[in-house]
C-alpha cells in the first residue's frame, strides 16, 4: 500500500493522486453512487463527496471529537455510506448493529462500545431516548430528500446541512480503530472486533485490483444491488467503502424482497447481486416464467447464508444461462463471497470462475496480498493440499484486536501474525478452498469427527426441504449425536 501510509480511510477515498484509491470526485460527476430501490432517489458521486464532508462538518460542531464511538442501527439506505464516511472522516469510531436488535442487545454493545452517539430508524428514537444514559439519539430517514424532511429529521437535516468547507481533517493513523464489529457470540458473548483504517483501506484495494482484474470494461458499468446488510462486515467493506472506491452505483434495497429484488434488478440495469437461497429460488422461478428481456443486465449473482444443493444450482444455471453463478457461505459473524470474517476484514478469497474452472461449491482463491495455511487442529503441523485442517490466516486485513478483551485476542492471532480462524476446510491441488464447517461447532459422535455442514447438504438435497440446520446433543454413551431442525 506504498503511497497510502498514514491515511484514512477517507483521505484514501477522497485522494486524487495516482497512489490513493479515489471516491471518483471530479472523474464521475455525474454518475449515480447510490439509489434507493423502492423510491428511486439517487446521490451522485460529487453529491456524495458533499454529503460526507458536510456530515464530517456537523458533527463537530455537535462536539464529536477523534476517538468518539458513533452506534449505527441502520437498514441499507443511501444515507448509510454517507454518514458512515462522514463520522470516518473527523476521527469517529463507528459500531453497528442490526436495527431489529433488542433493546437488551443495544444497551449492552453501547456500554461495551462506550458509544456516545447514536444513528437510528425513526421507529425506534422514542424508544431509545433516556434508556441509553448519556448517548444521543438521532433519527435518520430512509431516503434523503431534503424537500420533504418532517421535522422528526431537523437534527440530521442539520448535519447534512452544514458547510463542506468547513469539514474538519484530524490527523488519523492507519493503525486507529475505523470501527468495532460484535461476532456473533456462539461461543460466549459477542465479542467487539476492533478493525483499523489500514484494514479497510487493504480491503479496498483488493476491490480495486480485483475487480479491475475480472472485466474488459470500466467497473463503473457495474450496478450492484445492496440486499446484503451493511451493518455486517461484508456489506460494510463491499457497499459503504469497496465499490464506492471503484466508482460504481450502488443499489441500497432496505430488506429482503423478492418481488422488490426482481423490479429492481430490472429497473436499474443491475449486473450483480448477491443473494441467500430463498431469493435465488425466487429469482429462477421468476426467470422461468420471464420473457426475454427480463434479467438480461444481471452478468453474475452469488448466494450463500446456507448451503445450496446441486440441483438448486443448476436450475439456476438453466434459467438464467448467461449469469456468472458464484457459491458464497454467510455465517452469523462470517460473511464470504468467496471467504471471509469480521476479524480479517471480511475478505480472504474471491469466488472465482473462468469458462474452463467452474467450481462452484469453492470459496475461490486467496485474494491478494493473503496468506494461508491449513494446519493440523491437534498438532498444529501443516498439511498439504488435499488435507483437512483449520485455516490459518496472515494479511494486512487482520483486525486490530477483541475490544476489551486481551485474552481473547493474544488466542485468536498468535505471535507471527497468524490468525486462527477455527474454520475446517482444505485447498485443492490448484489452490480453491473449501470450507467444511466450524472447529467449534465439530459433531463428536463416539470419537469420530461429524461435520454438521455435510449432513445439512444432505437435507437440503431433499426437494421438499427448504432449509435446513444440524448441531450436536450431549449423549450419554456416543458423547454427542446429530441433531436436525
Amino acid at each position: 500500500m506504498k503511497g497510502l501510509k498514514n491515511r484514512s480511510v477517507h483521505e484514501a477515498l477522497d485522494c486524487r493522486s495516482p497512489a490513493g484509491i479515489p471516491l471518483k470526485q471530479g472523474k464521475h460527476d455525474g454518475v449515480n453512487a447510490l439509489i434507493d430501490s423502492s423510491s428511486g432517489f439517487s446521490v451522485s458521486y460529487s453529491q456524495l463527496c458533499t454529503l460526507v464532508k458536510s456530515v464530517a462538518c456537523g458533527l463537530h460542531h455537535m462536539g464529536v471529537k477523534q476517538g468518539d464511538v458513533i452506534l449505527f442501527l441502520l437498514p441499507n439506505s443511501v444515507c448509510f455510506p454517507i454518514v458512515f464516511l462522514g463520522a470516518l472522516s473527523v476521527g469517529a469510531i463507528v459500531t453497528p448493529m442490526n436495527p431489529l436488535s433488542s433493546l437488551l442487545e443495544i444497551k449492552r454493545q453501547v456500554l461495551d462500545s462506550n458509544a456516545s452517539l447514536a444513528f437510528s430508524v425513526l421507529d425506534r428514537v422514542d424508544e431509545l431516548f433516556g434508556a441509553l444514559g448519556g448517548c444521543r439519539v438521532i433519527g435518520v430517514p430512509e431516503i434523503l430528500n431534503f424537500d420533504s424532511l418532517p421535522s422528526d429529521y431537523s437534527i440530521f437535516h442539520k448535519l447534512v446541512s452544514s458547510d463542506p468547507r468547513m469539514a474538519p481533517r484530524p490527523k488519523i493513523m492507519q493503525q486507529d480503530t475505523a470501527a468495532i464489529l460484535y461476532s456473533s457470540g456462539t461461543t460466549g458473548r459477542a465479542k467487539g472486533v476492533m478493525l483499523t483504517h489500514g484494514n479497510f483501506i487493504a480491503m479496498m484495494e483488493l476491490f480495486v485490483r480485483f475487480e479491475a482484474s475480472l472485466y474488459d470494461y470500466p467497473s463503473t458499468a457495474n450496478v450492484y444491488l445492496a440486499v446484503v446488510p451493511m451493518f455486517h462486515v461484508y456489506g460494510l467493506s463491499l457497499f459503504v467503502m469497496g465499490l464506492l472506491s471503484l466508482g460504481i452505483t450502488v443499489v441500497a434495497m432496505k430488506k429482503f424482497d423478492a418481488d422488490e429484488m426482481v423490479r429492481a434488478i430490472d429497473r436499474y440495469g443491475v449486473t450483480h447481486l448477491h443473494a441467500v437461497p430463498p431469493l435465488l429460488t425466487a429469482l429462477t422461478r421468476k426467470a422461468r416464467r420471464a420473457d426475454g428481456n427480463s434479467f438480461r443486465s444481471l452478468k453474475q449473482v452469488s448466494c450463500g447464508a446456507a448451503p445450496l444443493s446441486e440441483k438448486s444450482i443448476h436450475e439456476f444455471m438453466e434459467a438464467l444461462p448467461h449469469v456468472d453463478f458464484i457459491q458464497v457461505l454467510i455465517y452469523f459473524d462470517k460473511q464470504l463471497k468467496g471467504y471471509g470474517m469480521t476479524e480479517s476484514t471480511a475478505v480472504a478469497t474471491r469466488g472465482y470462475n473462468t469458462a474452463k474452472v467452474k467450481k462452484y461449491t469453492s470459496v475461490g482463491l486467496l485474494s491478494p496480498n493473503v496468506q494461508a495455511k491449513v494446519v493440523d487442529w491437534v498438532t498444529g503441523s501443516h498439511l498439504p493440499p488435499g488435507s483437512v485442517g483449520e485455516l490459518w490466516l496472515r494479511t494486512p486485513g487482520t483486525m486490530k484486536g477483541y475490544l476489551n478483551n486481551a485474552e481473547a485476542t493474544t488466542a485468536a492471532i498468535d505471535k507471527d501474525g497468524w490468525l486462527h480462524t477455527g474454520d475446517i476446510v482444505y485447498f485443492d491441488q490448484e489452490g480453491y478452498l473449501y470450507i467444511i464447517d466450524r472447529l467449534k461447532e465439530m459433531i463428536k459422535y463416539k470419537g469420530f469427527q461429524i461435520a454438521p455442514a455435510d449432513l445439512e447438504a444432505v437435507l437440503i438435497s431433499h426437494p421438499e426441504v427448504l432449509d435446513a440446520a444440524v448441531t450436536g446433543e450431549r449423549h450419554e454413551e456416543a458423547g454427542e449425536i446429530p441433531v436436525a431442525l
